[in-house]
């Protein structure tokens, strides 16, 4: 992750934002949230999805680990604070209409309250043709 002091520079498909470029960048829903994908950035499994508000994302950006915003308890929530299971952040994306964060993570636990690895654990026995 970058201190947000350098200037944008293109790798491939891939734009590399400064701070304040990528907080300009962002469309929040009108509850002042934005939906926050959480990837494994070894593994690249899908490990949670979860909310932020821009002082989750500011604070995030400053601790290098995950800080979301718990709806259900309208507060702060930093990921493992309590239970060990932090995410420690290797990049942060978002998507082409801003309003979609990706954060790829190095965890030091279980991504989901149950235990297991990925909060996506369930399958739908039905397949699609």
């Amino acid at each position: 992750m970058t201190d947000g002091s350098e200037t944008a520079v293109e790798f491939g498909h891939v734009r590399a934002l400064n701070q304040s470029e990528l907080l300009d960048t962002l469309s929040f829903d009108r509850d002042g949230l934005i939906p926050a994908i959480v990837q494994d950035a070894r593994t690249k499994q899908v490990l949670m999805m979860a909310w932020m508000n821009a002082t989750s994302l500011e604070r995030t950006l400053a601790l290098g680990e995950t800080v979301f915003w718990s709806r259900s308890r309208q507060e702060l929530w930093h990921k493992g604070a309590t239970s060990g299971n932090i995410q420690r952040v290797v990049e942060l994306r978002v998507d082409c209409d801003g309003d979609t964060l990706l954060i790829l993570v190095e965890p030091a636990g279980p991504a989901c309250h149950t235990g297991e690895v990925s909060c996506f654990y369930r399958t739908l026995e039905h397949h699609v043709d």
